[in-house]
């Protein structure tokens, strides 16, 4: 059920190309949702999503709506990561994205991170034309591991679902409940976990080489860094990542999505790490 164009949360972005440019044709969002659209018109628009006081509150309710019209480029990220605060209310996230043919979104914000207590569920769907291309991110850290916060929330939820057409190629749903499982022990050493996929004609000879490359990388006992990669119905790739640090996954992912920065015409990573 859609929420009204107006109710609090609720963000539309509509890229549509226009020549050799893609031109960022509707922008609107009410608070707490924000949008910065730091180059509106280029071969590829770069928006930053973001929410008054740099994070969610119990009770957010986030629902992004996105279009990249055909032969349009478009880039979804964040400035800094997303904060989920303490609370007893649960907050949630929700994009929704069409992508048309020979588009391409990509979408790679920095990690979540949840602090003690929170409760959180996000959920991602992405409706692809049969040449459409798609990058997509998502990572989550233990916390404020630093102030002796680790995979301390209430309920991380976090659920992905991309269609081609009419066949559904990738469903996944990633759940942290420290309530009813061990998530510190299960996770071990590690303070992040990544999901990504690649996958369209725009990325094909990518997310074919990256499956290659990690099933060929030595696998080392007790490493800091665990990467698995398997190849999608369509041809496109699954990745998911382990680490120890948001700055070794951040460098990892930099140079694993290395292909991503002529496709967007700059460096994503450039200032971060």
């Amino acid at each position: 059920m859609l929420t009204s164009p107006r109710a609090a949360g609720t963000a539309y972005l509509t890229f549509t190309r226009s020549g050799a440019d893609t031109v960022l044709t509707r922008a609107f969002a009410t608070s707490p949702a924000k949008l910065i659209a730091t180059r509106g018109r280029g071969p590829t628009c770069w928006v930053y999503s973001a929410t008054l006081g740099g994070g969610l509150v119990g009770g957010d309710d986030i629902q992004m709506h996105a279009e990249v019209a055909a032969g349009a480029r478009a880039l979804l990220t964040t400035q800094a990561s997303t904060k989920v605060y303490r609370s007893p209310r649960r907050s949630r996230q929700m994009l929704d994205a069409t992508v048309d043919g020979d588009a391409l979104l990509a979408v790679v914000p920095d990690p979540i991170v949840c602090f003690a207590t929170a409760d959180f569920i996000q959920t991602q769907r992405y409706d692809l034309h049969a040449d459409a291309s798609l990058v997509m991110v998502d990572w989550v850290t233990s916390g404020r591991h630093g102030a002796g916060e680790r995979w301390a929330f209430s309920r991380y939820e976090s659920r992905f679902d991309i269609r081609r057409g009419s066949q559904q190629i990738f469903f996944d749903t990633v759940v942290l409940e420290p309530n009813i499982d061990s998530v510190v022990e299960r996770m071990g050493q590690f303070e992040v976990l990544m999901t990504a996929v690649i996958t369209g004609p725009l990325v094909a000879g990518a997310a074919a080489g990256l499956v290659i490359d990690v099933s060929q990388a030595p696998i080392a006992r007790r490493a800091d860094l665990v990467v698995s990669a398997a190849t999608l119905r369509d041809g496109g790739a699954f990745v998911r990542m382990a680490g120890t640090s948001v700055e070794q996954v951040g460098q990892a992912l930099r140079r694993y999505l290395a292909f991503l920065s002529p496709l967007i015409g700059d460096d994503l990573w450039s200032r971060k790490w």
